[in-house]
């Protein structure tokens, strides 16, 4: 089997029910600046929903990047790592350095309705093979342990993982 590269896209949705001290820190603040940026389109408090500012007030597509302010520094405390996703042996692995925050939706008189998404885009990785449902995979420009040899991670697809791009090499 020829080696590939591929780039994954994890989906990390972030609601009301998210359950760990990062994802809360996450929700409360991207809220918090969702109910202050939506003040710019809707002065006259006409509108309550995300869906409804984006639909009514023009520019208001402009939110996900706005509102993407007050999640930066949380990614930066990753270290480069994309969340929830572990190797075969429950070890961090998935590099990444690029992502794109996403408002699903929100509701300005009721939290519990603000659900965000941010899409980790992974740094190219070398796929090697399949083993049963397991991707064994390496750094695409990794660093040799030996001559010959590099360091590999296998991993599984999961819920909201995909493989994003796909280059066959020769």
């Amino acid at each position: 089997m020829p080696d590939r590269i591929i780039t994954f896209c994890y989906r990390k949705i972030i609601g009301a029910s998210s359950g760990q001290p990062w994802e809360k820190l996450v929700f409360e603040d991207t809220y918090q600046e969702f109910r202050l940026q939506a003040q710019l389109y809707n002065p006259e408090r006409r509108y309550r929903t995300f869906g409804e500012l984006v639909h009514h007030a023009p520019g208001a597509e402009q939110l996900h990047f706005l509102v993407s302010a007050a999640a930066r520094g949380y990614l930066q405390q990753l270290g480069g790592l994309v969340p929830d996703v572990l190797d075969n042996l429950g070890k961090h692995f998935l590099k990444f350095s690029q992502f794109q925050f996403e408002i699903i939706n929100s509701d300005l008189q009721d939290k519990s309705r603000h659900q965000v998404a941010i899409n980790f885009y992974s740094e190219p990785l070398r796929w090697h093979d399949t083993v049963g449902s397991f991707l064994l995979v390496s750094e695409a420009a990794g660093p040799a342990v030996a001559p010959g040899e590099v360091r590999t991670n296998m991993v599984q697809l999961q819920p909201y993982l995909s493989i994003y791009s796909l280059q066959q090499l020769a």
